[in-house]
């Protein structure tokens, strides 16, 4: 079999388990969801951070907006928004099952455009920050955010908002997240491998190389780094609408805006796996969701010692992440050709 042939049985293997893994673990429906959010959001931070060397803490920016912009086009087909969500409970609000598919088609997409402009028009200032400055800078949008939805009474303030609920039992109601969330990741990743392949992918490697360079020899640096966070922020918008519609009922500081927890998780995901790297993203997101599940049930109140653990390991003994680990040790599963006396001759310096 050759090396083409087992790409392609191996991407197919992927399929195929995408598709029957909640029949064939229907416990962890959720779970696997969950799974994929974190691939969606691992990936996408990898766009900016890994490839185009621009570390960012607020893409939870993203994801908590297009939350609230897929909840206010759903409620705003059929119902006046402030009236609906100044209800508190007190009213009774029906949604057919046409207006419900409506406002989730509408409203994801629509998530997802609006967190596309967001990133332009907010890269033409933050851009001009590089380093620790882009990050803290990114990541004081994130705060204010949440701060300003949550005295938006309009949107339901402090409160939240609720949306309708999926029209049909629950068990599918999980499953048709699932694949939402599957679905979205396929297209993400065939996306991004189609990206770094072509002269953009290669652009915003440059920049990340040397951006005084990448200048220097002509490229229009600034578009780039606005193109680049715009299909991140995109594909982050749309996981928010989505993640918006499984939890039903969500809060602008605890579960849309949570800079502390999936903020961080993503970021944690991509130094796990590997920066940079097609598959990093993916494996870190992996592992670390295991991680995750596993410490938050079974050492619950030291999960955050547990993370801070598996934060300083990452750091300190896979700096390059777990695929610059194996590149490193084992650069012939990546195509690499290394003489055997030069091998030799590495492992005997290490």
């Amino acid at each position: 079999m050759t090396m083409a042939q087992k790409k392609w049985l191996f991407y197919a293997l992927i399929i195929a388990f995408t598709l029957f893994a909640p029949f064939i673990f229907p416990a962890f429906r959720t779970q696997l969801a969950t799974l994929w959010l974190m691939i969606i959001v691992a990936v996408t931070w990898d766009m900016t951070g890994g490839q185009m060397g621009y570390n960012s803490l607020g893409n939870i920016f993203f994801y908590g907006t297009g939350m609230y912009v897929a909840a206010v086009v759903t409620i705003g087909l059929v119902y006046d928004v402030g009236e609906y969500t100044g209800a508190a409970g007190g009213g009774k609000y029906a949604f057919t099952d046409a207006q419900y598919f409506t406002g989730l088609v509408l409203g994801t997409i629509a998530a997802g455009v609006f967190c596309a402009l967001s990133a332009l028009v907010l890269g033409y200032v933050l851009f001009g920050l590089r380093g620790p400055y882009f990050a803290i800078g990114t990541l004081g949008v994130a705060i204010a955010a949440g701060e300003l939805v949550s005295n938006w009474d309009w949107v339901g303030g402090g409160q939240g908002i609720a949306l309708p609920v999926f029209p049909g039992d629950f068990d599918s109601a999980k499953l048709f997240i699932y694949y939402l969330f599957a679905g979205t990741g396929v297209v993400l990743f065939i996306f991004v491998k189609w990206l770094y392949a072509t002269r953009f992918g290669a652009a915003i490697n440059a920049i990340r190389d040397d951006e005084e360079k990448a200048e220097a020899m002509g490229l229009h640096t600034l578009m780039y780094k606005l193109m680049t966070w715009a299909m991140s922020a995109f594909f982050v918008g749309v996981a928010g609408a989505i993640s918006a519609f499984q939890l039903i009922h969500f809060e602008p500081l605890e579960t849309a805006y949570q800079t502390i927890n999936l903020g961080i998780f993503m970021v944690v995901c991509v130094l796990l796996g590997g920066k940079g790297t097609l598959w990093g993203p993916v494996i870190g997101a992996i592992l670390f969701h295991i991680f995750k599940e596993v410490t938050w049930n079974y050492f619950l109140g030291w999960q955050w010692v547990a993370l801070g653990a598996l934060i300083v390991i990452t750091v300190v003994y896979f700096q390059d992440g777990l695929m610059g680990w194996l590149q490193h040790r084992k650069p012939e599963w990546f195509g690499m050709r290394v003489e055997k006396r030069d091998r030799l001759a590495q492992e005997a310096s290490e």
